[in-house]
């Protein structure tokens, strides 16, 4: 549905609001627009022209697991050097393309590539 410019208009000046369906719409794209604008900041200062970015990865808190049965599993770090994938699912929505891109950076861990293979988010320090 588009908007026309006099419906528009009438919002910027306070005259009419938009529609529970609209702000729904006016929501999403911003969020889409923004999510674009912020990936290619951010995919710039993650590559860093080569050089990458060091990633602390963390265990899992285990305590609610059993004593007997917790895992040993320690922080580690790895230089990730291209994000590009990442990035770019990550805009998309797409998390099964994450998840593929993020396992094809972490095997890099050697054996223990798996103990971190499932993750619940990824913080970045600015």
């Amino acid at each position: 549905m588009a908007v026309t410019d006099r419906t528009l208009k009438a919002w910027l000046e306070g005259k009419r609001s938009p529609s529970r369906p609209n702000l729904e719409r006016i929501e999403q794209a911003y969020r889409t627009v923004r999510r674009e604008n912020v990936a290619r900041y951010l995919l710039a200062r993650l590559n860093r022209e080569g050089r990458g970015t060091r990633v602390e990865i963390h265990p899992l808190n285990q305590s609610h697991v059993v004593r007997p049965r917790q895992r040993v599993v320690e922080f580690r770090t790895l230089n990730i050097r291209r994000w590009d994938r990442i990035v770019e699912a990550w805009v998309s929505g797409d998390d099964r393309g994450l998840d593929d891109a993020w396992v094809d950076q972490i095997v890099d861990l050697g054996s223990q590539w798996g103990q971190y293979e499932y993750v619940t988010n990824v913080g970045f320090a600015a």
